[in-house]
Parts: structure tokens; sequence; C-alpha cells
């Protein structure tokens, strides 16, 4: 059977970041094959069949899309078959015995039919079915998917919570439902053996249920009381919340994590696997750095509460990346920063003269097209600007392609989408794909390819700039042009003093590759053209 990427909404393409399972290994309905990731979300995508795992067709890093052939899994009909002989074998031979092991198992395992519901979705109405991997007929059992749900910001697998057979299937791939909807009934067991037998290390806060909490189950038939050692537990495990899903939790414990030492970033500190990894990789870099004495002493923390009111604001992982990013690079790079004033006041005169041809063309022509422009030229000129510092700190990979990003402020935080060949395009190409971007940016419809592939970058504040800042570079390039606000500033000609329109730059740059002289002819270079377009042609 073919594994294919299920629906990405709006996505175009996805990163494979993590293969789970081994080829050649068994699988079972509703294993984890492989986990995918956008600049949004991460996502599993689970084997829809039991069998043997033949192999992937894909690998770490691949970037796919939706109904992209992912992995080849072949249904297991030979055991199956098998096993069926050898039961007819032995019911045919010691029929007495199997009617009495078949009386004492009925006895013991009463059957119910139970119908499993949408979780609580919070302040969320509705979500789009977008996948439902079970049909009437279908067994089932702990951990198994189901269905996987979808809204505008994150897609959420609804997994069975008891072991047992689909009676019937209630939705379909693009239904919307709500809270409470059924999704399928089922026949099961009143024994839950993955549940009890299997330790759960975390214990789960059930008095205020988090949104998208795993499917809620109503049953026929009563449950069994609980012995007083796990009342006890269960008492003493509420002081503790805990909210993850079964996926989440099946990671945990493979990697050994207690997930109340883990902090999540989803609603009502929803845990996510994203936070699971982080919460890892910072165990290692903090065992690592404490290894080799280079730890950075941590800011202590606070109980802000007891001075006053306070209100906890949760960032999205997009901020969340940002935030490590720019730690990151201001860690590893010294950074040096060069100021300067470039009077533009020509160049805005040559703008404004441009005005009625970009109504026309319905364009709107920027000074930021003119400042791209006046840096793709510079590059050109200092190549060691357009370069990245190897890995093994020997070695300079300068490249033979100008692409330039542009940092660009949305609601959910700061993106810098590149311009391609951004050397080759004139002013008016340029101001189209300024536009492109951030519109597609302020939209949260940046492809994969729109972030990557940058050499170096422009962080324009325009009237909110003032007169000058630090920008970080944006690594593993090794520069960063910041532009500030424009403003009239008496000029002396050698005469007299006259008014002129001076623009502030900021240039950061990687000390171990770029000087201050090298920065100070850039910058210089970068002046005189923006001073005097003509140059640009030259």
């Amino acid at each position: 059977m073919d594994i294919l990427i299920p629906s990405l909404g709006d996505i175009d393409k996805v990163e494979v970041i993590e293969l789970c399972i081994e080829p050649g290994a068994a699988v079972v309905t509703g294993d984890t094959l492989i986990v995918i990731e956008s600049d949004k979300a991460s996502m599993d995508v689970p084997a829809t069949c039991d069998g043997v795992l033949q192999a992937y067709t894909v690998q770490l890093g691949d970037l796919v899309s939706e109904g992209t052939l992912i992995a080849t899994v072949t249904p297991d009909a030979g055991e199956a078959d098998s096993l069926a002989s050898e039961v007819i074998t032995a019911a045919t031979t010691t029929a007495a015995a199997t009617e009495s092991t078949a009386a004492e198992s009925q006895a013991t395992q009463a059957v119910s039919k139970v119908d499993i519901l949408v979780p609580d979705l919070g302040d969320i109405e509705d979500v789009e079915v977008i996948e439902v991997a079970v049909a009437a007929g279908d067994l089932i059992s702990y951990d198994s998917l189901l269905v996987v749900l979808e809204s505008d910001k994150a897609s959420m697998e609804v997994p069975a919570e008891q072991e047992g057979t689909v009676i019937s299937v209630a939705v379909a791939v693009g239904d919307r439902v709500g809270t409470g909807a059924l999704i399928a009934t089922a026949e099961v067991t009143n024994a839950e053996p993955a549940a009890v037998t299997e330790p759960v290390a975390e214990p789960v806060q059930a008095a205020a249920p988090p949104t998208m909490q795993p499917a809620a189950v109503k049953a026929d038939v009563p449950s069994a009381p609980e012995p007083p050692a796990a009342t006890n537990d269960r008492a003493k495990s509420a002081e503790v919340t805990v909210y993850a899903g079964p996926a989440v939790r099946r990671l945990a414990r493979e990697l050994g994590v207690a997930l109340d030492q883990v902090k999540g970033s989803g609603q009502r500190g929803r845990i996510t696997k994203d936070d699971l990894k982080s919460h890892v990789k910072q165990q290692m870099n903090a065992s690592a750095a404490k290894s080799s004495g280079a730890g950075i002493p941590e800011i202590p923390a606070v109980d802000f509460a007891r001075f006053g009111p306070v209100a906890e604001q949760s960032l999205t992982r997009m901020q969340q990346q940002v935030a490590a990013n720019m730690q990151r690079s201001w860690l590893n790079v010294p950074h040096v920063t060069q100021h300067d004033l470039a009077d533009i006041t020509d160049m805005e005169e040559f703008r404004q003269s441009l005005k009625a041809e970009a109504g026309q063309r319905g364009i709107k022509l920027t000074p930021l097209a003119f400042i791209v422009r006046a840096v793709c030229y510079a590059l050109a000129q200092k190549p060691k600007f357009n370069s990245s510092l190897h890995p093994d700190g020997q070695h300079l990979i300068v490249k033979e392609y100008i692409n330039v990003g542009i940092a660009t402020n949305t609601a959910e935080g700061l993106l810098v989408p590149v311009i391609r060949g951004a050397d080759k395009k004139g002013l008016w190409e340029l101001s189209e794909n300024i536009a492109e971007l951030a519109e597609k940016a302020r939209d949260k419809k940046l492809a994969l390819d729109d972030l990557g592939g940058g050499t170096f970058t422009v962080s324009s504040l325009g009237s909110i700039g003032g007169t000058g800042f630090t920008p970080i570079v944006n690594a593993p390039e090794v520069a960063i042009l910041g532009v500030g606000r424009l403003s009239t500033q008496p000029q002396w000609n050698g005469q007299e003093f006259l008014p002129r329109q001076m623009l502030p730059l900021s240039l950061s740059y990687d000390h171990r590759v770029i000087n201050g002289v090298d920065g100070g002819e850039f910058m210089q270079l970068l002046s005189q053209l923006l001073s005097d377009v003509r140059r640009l042609a030259l």
C-alpha cells in the first residue's frame, strides 16, 4: 500500500524532519512513519494499514507536497492467513476447550458500544475533517489514529482510547465538525490493556480539560470503581497539570522525558512535539556548556506577581524561533556596527519624478527599491560581504549569486523573505517583488522557498527608524544593513548650509570575516551610490 502526504491546506510544501521507523519493521495502523514541518507547525503522517514497512521514498530534509508518495507498506496478509488456519484447526480438534475459554472471556470482558466524539475545541467553533483513517469493520487499538482535524491554525489527530471494532463512521473528508460531534461508533470491551499496563509517568489534571484534548468516549456500561491506591495516586497527581496528546506522550516515553518538566506552548499549556524537542535540546546544550566550562549564567527567575498584577502571554512558534535565531547569532558572531548618513536628496527628486509612471504600472516605487539596487551593486564590488564563514573557520564561502532578504514585521513575528537574483533586476521589478513578498508575509502565504537562500539582509524601519540602530547579523550571512528614518538636515557645501535629505545607515557585520576598513569602504560606496543614482549605471 502506498502512503501519501495528506491534505496540507494552503501550504505548498513541507519539510521531512524525522523518519520514525526503520524499513523492514512491522507497523500497525496509526504508527507514525514520518514527521513533516512547515514554518507554522509540525505534523505526524501515520501508517494506514498493518504490515511491513518496505521502503521510504523520501529522505530527511526533502520538501514534499500534498499527495507525495512517502513510503510503501506491504499488508501482512500471509501472517494473518497462517494464524487463521491455525485457529480453525485448533477449533476443530478442541471444540470443548474453545467453547469453555470463550465463555470465560465473555464473562470477564463486557462488550459495549461507545460513541467517539470530537474533543473540546476551546474557542474554535468548527474544524475541517482532513483525513479519515478508519472504516466500518476495522479493528482499532489504544492510540490508533481515527481522524485528523484541522483549523486555520493547526492540525490535530484524534486517537482511539480503547480496543475494539469500528461499527460505523459518521464523518467524511471535508466535513466541518464542532465540539462533541459524533466521529464514529465502536464496539469495545471494558478492558483497556494499553492504558493499564503501559506506565504513564505524567499525571493529568482532570478538573479542567484543556483545549484540543483527546477524544471523549461515551460508554453504555458503568465503569468499575477505582482501587483506593489508584484514587490516592490520582489525588496526588492532580497537583501537577500535564496536558499532551498520545503521540507526544509516546515520544516522551521513548526519549525518557518527564512531561511535568516540559513547558507547553499550546493553548492552556498544551505540550507539543516542538516543545518536547526544544526541551531535549536545551538539556543537551546545558550539559555540553557545563562540561566545557563555557556556560553563560542564567537570568534568575523573578516572581513579578509579588509586586502587582501580571498577565502571561504565550509566544507563537515563529516568535520563539526568531528569538532563538537572534540569540544564537548574537552569541556566536562578534558584531561590529558602523553608522553613516547618505545624502539622498537627488535620489528622492528622481523618485518623485517617476511617480506618474509608477502609477501607470500599478507599482509603488519606494526608497527601499533604490537601496536594494545599490546594495546589489556594492556586493558585486565587495564580494566578501556576500559570503559565509565555513564551519571549520578556515575557509570563506563566496557566493556567486546575490539574494537579498528583506526583514518584514508581521503579526506573528519577524520574517525575512528573499528576493532571488536581486542583482539582475531593475527598479520596477524590485519594487514589485518587495510588495509581493510583504503581502505574502502578512497573509501567511510565504512558501519555504521564499525564506531561504539569502546572502545579505536589509532591515528598513522607515518612519519609525530613528537616527540609527544595531541590527543583528542574520547568520550564516556576514552582514546586514539597517535603514533609519529620513530627515532634512543642514549640510555645509563649503560656502553655505543647505537643506538636504539625509538617510541614516547602520551596517552590522561579522568581525571574523570583515574588518573596520572593509566596513568603512562598503558604507562609503553605498552612500555614493545613493547620493548619485547615476553611478548604478556604471
